[in-house]
């Protein structure tokens, strides 16, 4: 029987890369984005590679929109095997440094990366250990081994998120059920990061280079996480 991967904040970028890669290994995927129209225009897309897919809107900060498309999801396509958390801030939503943030700057980045990613799990986790298996996964844009300033109040945010998922993935030691992080050090190929950085490089920070990666490069690394449940943390771009 088909397994399926529900991909909550669904993007041109990464969620499109891991869609394709687990679609060719023939899980369903299950779009879940806040815009109706770009929604079914990923599901599109993915059928026409032979990828069994669907739309669900829905806004991943909002907790009852959030239990209404996993409800919906199954209905559909059944329980949910592997769920990606790919949800991220804009460039735009990022304060100039460390030394500006103040507390509403925080409101936003916290939603997106430690508040979503906290509701997706509470709303899976409890069938995926009742089942004794599962996958969450879930992507940040920075990595423990470097300082990044510039990146201000989204920077606490992902902080906050890997503090989250490190203390969940030790109390799932032995429960069948897998946590992964992907740390992204690059631009990701069809993003929209990706097209404002093209747009506008001076948002880049003055002596800060951003690798390149295509969104199939991505999904491939999403793949071998979960195929191979070695680490909880992985990372992918970062140099010294």
């Amino acid at each position: 029987m088909s397994k399926t991967i529900a991909i909550f904040g669904f993007g041109p970028g990464l969620g499109m890369g891991v869609a394709r890669r687990f679609g060719r290994e023939g899980f369903r995927v299950a779009v879940i984005g806040r815009k109706p129209d770009k929604a079914e225009q990923h599901v599109t897309d993915l059928k026409a590679e032979g990828i069994e897919a669907a739309a669900f809107p829905a806004d991943v900060t909002d907790a009852t929109q959030i239990d209404g498309a996993i409800a919906a999801i199954r209905t559909t396509f059944g329980e949910i095997d592997v769920a990606l958390h790919g949800a991220a801030a804009d460039m735009s939503d990022r304060v100039s440094s460390t030394l500006a943030v103040d507390v509403p700057d925080l409101r936003l980045p916290m939603a997106l990366k430690l508040h979503s990613p906290l509701l997706m799990t509470r709303a899976l986790l409890p069938g995926m250990l009742d089942r004794g298996e599962g996958a969450l996964l879930f992507s940040s844009g920075s990595t423990p081994r470097l300082v990044h300033p510039y990146l201000a109040n989204i920077g606490v945010a992902l902080a906050a998120q890997r503090g989250y998922l490190l203390q969940l993935a030790e109390e799932l030691r032995g429960t069948g059920v897998y946590v992964g992080l992907l740390n992204i050090g690059v631009l990701i190929g069809g993003s929209e990061a990706e097209r404002v950085v093209d747009a506008h490089p001076e948002v880049v920070p003055p002596g800060v280079s951003i690798p390149r990666m295509t969104n199939d490069e991505l999904g491939e690394h999403y793949w071998e996480m979960y195929a191979r449940r070695e680490s909880t943390e992985v990372e992918v771009g970062f140099t010294d």
